[in-house]
């Protein structure tokens, strides 16, 4: 292994689900100066004039619409390295009032959406037989659960153990899978949060650094993940959240 090399990412092809703003465009951005070429999956096409970055609006919670943007992506980059599942919503609400729509659009896109170009992308990549990086971005929550937000930790923790059970599976073809689990971080999906000074502040206490993160905070730990530098860490947890799961609630 070139040492010197062992971050690098030139050469390789990479998608980016749920990478139109937040953490998924950051790691987007990282990636491409780390020398691969992305592409992104989103309802929304993120603000950037990068020519090595190719943008696919579509909704993540319509199997046929991944299925069609899965095929395009392929068409135009023609192989896939590294997967990465930044796709993610969250509607809170107490678990005595939660209505089962919300229930159902929160696993749709959070786990549904994920497992389906999950295999996609892994089925393509078995294919190729030259192993490859999937990195799937769990939460705090899937750790230590959250109130009010039963369906977010409900998905988030059968996605950390979906990354299990495909790690196992896919091990045997040089196939590596992860989880990348943020702390509370300063992206678009948590504007609400942010924006109550004393939410932030509750919440930036319950860490160590005594702060929130920002998305660009992600993108070292997702560049490891998706390099050499971690050709021996398969079905894992890279936890980057400030120390809150030390510290505690």
């Amino acid at each position: 292994m070139n040492q010197e090399r062992i971050f690098s990412l030139e050469g390789k092809k990479a998608l980016i689900s749920g990478a139109g703003r937040g953490i998924g465009f950051a790691i987007a951005e990282g990636f491409v100066k780390s020398g691969c070429d992305v592409g992104i999956f989103d309802k929304n096409f993120p603000q950037t004039s990068n020519e090595k970055i190719k943008s696919f609006k579509l909704d993540l919670s319509i199997s046929e619409q991944i299925k069609s943007a899965f095929e395009d992506f392929y068409d135009s980059f023609e192989s896939i390295d590294i997967l990465v599942n930044c796709a993610g919503i969250t509607i809170p609400n107490p678990a005595e009032n939660y209505i089962s729509e919300d229930w159902l659009a929160t696993m749709d896109i959070n786990l549904n959406a994920i497992f389906y170009l999950t295999q996609l992308a892994g089925n393509k990549m078995i294919q190729q037989n030259s192993g490859g990086s999937i990195i799937n971005l769990t939460s705090i929550g899937a750790e230590q659960g959250f109130p009010n937000n039963p369906a977010y930790c409900a998905s988030k923790g059968g996605l950390k153990q979906l990354t299990k059970a495909l790690a196992y599976d896919w091990g045997k073809y040089g196939i590596r899978v992860n989880n990348l689990v943020p702390g509370y971080t300063n992206t678009p999906m948590n504007k609400k949060s942010w924006n109550d000074q004393s939410l932030r502040k509750k919440r930036a206490g319950s860490t160590v650094l005594n702060r929130w993160a920002e998305s660009e905070e992600m993108v070292g730990p997702a560049i490891f993940l998706a390099s050499d530098a971690s050709s021996y860490v398969t079905a894992s947890d890279l936890v980057v959240d400030g120390g809150w799961i030390a510290k505690g609630l």
